[in-house]
């Protein structure tokens, strides 16, 4: 599978209402479908999940990441919604 990576901006309530869905997916113990630039996934229910933090000379940054096998990601979805 080819690499890819893509970053896309959204209205603050956008934003919140997109982490709301996958926080309730996440916290249910399923999986959650999700679409960005055109490409539609699974992230599974046991995806790794961290937040980094990062700093620079005139910025900082905070990422909040989930993480996972490709094997992992043939679970069956409830959300198909696109993110």
């Amino acid at each position: 599978m080819a690499e890819r990576d893509v970053e896309r901006e959204y209205s603050v309530a956008d934003f919140a209402a997109k982490l709301r869905r996958l926080a309730d997916a996440l916290e249910a113990g399923k999986p959650f479908r999700i679409q960005i630039a055109g490409e539609r996934f699974t992230v599974p229910k046991n995806a790794q999940v961290s937040v980094e933090h990062e700093r620079g000379d005139d910025e900082e940054e905070v990422e909040f990441q989930l993480k996972w096998s490709l094997a992992d990601a043939d679970e069956d979805p409830e959300d198909d919604t696109e993110v």
